[in-house]
């Protein structure tokens, strides 16, 4: 087994209720950021942190997705054929940003059943984990940091951020247990609690 992490899985079977109407037509991870779908700046940020494999758990309705990655022969004729050679090299550095994978998860049985349907392709080589719903702007990104980590523990490594009360029962919530250097020991993590019963304002990210 490999120290080293090679392989990303990013869920991206979810319904999208919270941006509806939205995402009545279209999967709320192609919705765009300025020029780019919000699932191409997750795995450019992938790509920048070293990752070669992208595994992407898809589900009903998210075609869209695996076009956005593949090879358009129309489009880049088309490109071609009118000269626009500048928009034809953002589209093929779509298509060569890594490797991709794509899992099909039958029914949307929430986030960890996603990530056990890539057990197969991830086989006992420890690997990423993305959402598409938070974005972080930092020179060095942020799965970078957390690789670092990872290759000093050798044990599972979690972004956290503060979280105000009225939000903690749309996170998942950790139980802190020791902090040194910046990093915290977890004890425990609890699944979207109310304010009440959160062990902390911790929330994973």
């Amino acid at each position: 087994m490999t120290n080293k992490i090679r392989k990303a899985v990013i869920p991206v079977g979810g319904l999208g209720t919270r941006f509806l109407p939205a995402t009545k037509a279209m999967p709320k991870e192609m919705l765009p950021i300025l020029d780019k779908p919000v699932i191409q700046y997750i795995v450019e940020e992938a790509v920048a942190s070293g990752i070669e494999q992208i595994i992407l758990v898809t589900g009903s309705g998210k075609r869209a997705i695996e076009d956005h990655f593949d090879h358009n022969f129309e489009l880049a004729y088309n490109l071609a054929g009118k000269n626009k050679k500048e928009l034809l090299k953002k589209v093929q550095e779509i298509e060569d940003l890594a490797e991709f994978i794509y899992v099909r998860q039958p029914k949307p049985l929430g986030d960890g059943h996603a990530i056990l349907c890539a057990k197969n392709i991830v086989g006992n080589e420890p690997f990423a984990v993305l959402f598409g719903d938070d974005i972080i702007d930092h020179q060095k990104p942020a799965l970078a940091q957390l690789m670092e980590v990872f290759e000093k523990t050798k044990s599972p490594v979690l972004c956290l951020e503060n979280v105000p009360d009225e939000e903690v029962q749309n996170y998942g919530i950790v139980e802190p247990k020791n902090e040194k250097d910046g990093l915290i020991e977890i004890q425990n993590l609890v699944e979207k609690p109310s304010p009440e019963n959160a062990p902390s304002n911790l929330g994973i990210i």
